[in-house]
């Protein structure tokens, strides 16, 4: 069983280690943890958490600006994979995202990502495509694509 908590800047370590197990590196999509941090601090930014027990197995960070959001990052630990913990935390954001008066949300998402699943079956659909946006550190190119979803 998943439980969600609000995280923190202090769980920088703890969202640090599941990014790197979770974002394949030969792509080169995971953030630092600097940059995790430097975005917590902003405005409109929200951290969750997903914990099976009382670890940290996967978590979602989301911008909010006015009536429009951001999925920045969301990632689950492949250990802990197919067990409904980024379908919990995709509700959960969404949720959120509704209480704080989102109207629109947006992601943007490397073209082969498996993780499109979750996002079109969340009831996103692809809004835009950037041609050869993300480079592998192989140098090869992969789209991206914006997916969008009104609440």
């Amino acid at each position: 069983m998943v439980e969600l908590a609000n995280g923190r800047v202090s769980d920088a370590d703890a969202v640090d280690r599941v990014m790197q197990a979770a974002f394949d590196p030969r792509y080169g999509e995971a953030w630092t943890r600097a940059q995790c941090v430097g975005i917590l601090t902003m405005p409109g930014v929200w951290l969750t958490l997903a914990k099976a027990e009382g670890e940290v197995v996967g978590f979602a960070l989301v911008r909010a600006i006015i009536d429009e959001a951001e999925l920045l990052l969301i990632a689950v630990d492949p250990a802990h994979r197919r067990r409904g913990v980024a379908g919990a935390l995709m509700r959960s954001l969404l949720a959120e995202c509704r209480g704080r008066g989102v109207k629109r949300i947006h992601l943007e998402v490397r073209a082969n990502n498996a993780a499109l699943a979750l996002y079109t079956g969340a009831g996103f659909t692809k809004a835009g495509e950037r041609r050869d946006y993300y480079r592998a550190k192989s140098g090869e190119a992969f789209d991206a694509h914006t997916y969008a979803r009104d609440l």
